[in-house]
């Protein structure tokens, strides 16, 4: 039976310094996380953003991750090549072949600890559903976003994101620190179960499916004219109900939640997320039937021969 080899990075934007902090100590100490004799790699995905103290250099390296930017690497566009330079190396038939990508993010909203699973891979699902049933971090589903595509752990068979805020960008947090780890940690244990088959997946998982994301209201020239209100900073993961308000303007005018589906708000007025047109995202919760192709998609993955 092959080893199993697991990529873990951190600083896929490179103000997000929590993780690489982990990753540094890690380093130093060896045996500060127990990876349950699991080959990992760990790295530093913009090492270049990460000296700079930026998110990204060129582009977001989040969004990299695109089979037609493998093909044609622009030698100017640095999250290009950086992106095609690991999966090159850490990609299924790289030089290092990993078959299960963890990609560590800090956010500025206030997320607290959460899993993000692109798309319905059978494999992400599982794993997401065995780290949910231990530490009960939600888990959002982003899907049917065209505009927000290439992703990291796309390049992957299996792979998640970790989320964790609020944090400022550029800034290390003691408890950003220990969720992060403990996470982590979470996540070896619970491979080494599946490989030694000691595993207990649960009945049921809750997810948080993309629905659409909302931008902020502009004026006629485009520019941004009105902020988050007050009782919708910091309400992430909580239900909107019709008519909460959503956006406040200085002429005195609310802008309220005019639907009539239960959404769920994600991501409420992430810094990162201004450049992108986004002030927030909108989530369906649903409860899910754990299925058996997903304990299956996993299993076979993680014990590959």
């Amino acid at each position: 039976m092959m080893q199993l080899q697991v990529l873990l990075v951190a600083g896929t934007h490179g103000n997000e310094i929590n993780g690489i902090f982990l990753f540094d100590q890690w380093k130093k100490l060896s045996n500060l996380i127990n990876t349950h004799g699991i080959k990992t790699y760990s790295v530093i995905g913009n090492p270049e953003a990460k000296k700079a103290g930026k998110r990204y250099i060129h582009q977001d390296l989040n969004r990299s991750f695109k089979e037609d930017s493998f093909l044609s690497i622009n030698s100017s566009d640095f999250e290009g090549s950086r992106a095609s330079e690991l999966v090159n190396l850490y990609g299924e038939v790289g030089e290092k072949p990993c078959l299960i990508a963890l990609d560590f993010h800090t956010t500025t909203a206030s997320m607290g600890s959460c899993l993000v699973v692109y798309g319905r891979r059978d494999a992400d699902l599982a794993l997401a559903s065995l780290i949910q049933n231990q530490l009960g971090l939600p888990i959002y589903l982003h899907e049917s976003d065209q505009k927000q595509t290439g992703f990291l752990v796309e390049s992957w068979p299996c792979g998640l994101v970790i989320e964790i805020g609020p944090i400022g960008q550029g800034l290390l947090n003691s408890r950003i620190i220990s969720q992060t780890k403990l996470i982590l940690e979470t996540f070896m244990e619970q491979i080494h179960q599946v490989k030694n088959l000691t595993f207990y997946f649960p009945e049921k998982l809750i997810i948080h499916r993309h629905i659409k994301s909302i931008d902020f209201p502009r004026d006629e020239q485009g520019n941004i004219d009105g902020y988050v209100h007050t009782q919708r900073q910091s309400k992430d993961w909580q239900e909107l109900k019709k008519y909460d308000e959503l956006f406040f303007k200085l002429n005195g005018e609310i802008i309220r939640f005019e639907e009539d589906e239960p959404y769920v708000p994600v991501f409420i007025n992430e810094a990162a997320y201004m450049e992108k047109n986004i002030a927030m995202s909108l989530t369906k919760r649903e409860l899910w039937d754990f299925k058996k192709e997903w304990k299956q998609s996993l299993i076979d993955l993680v014990n590959q021969k």
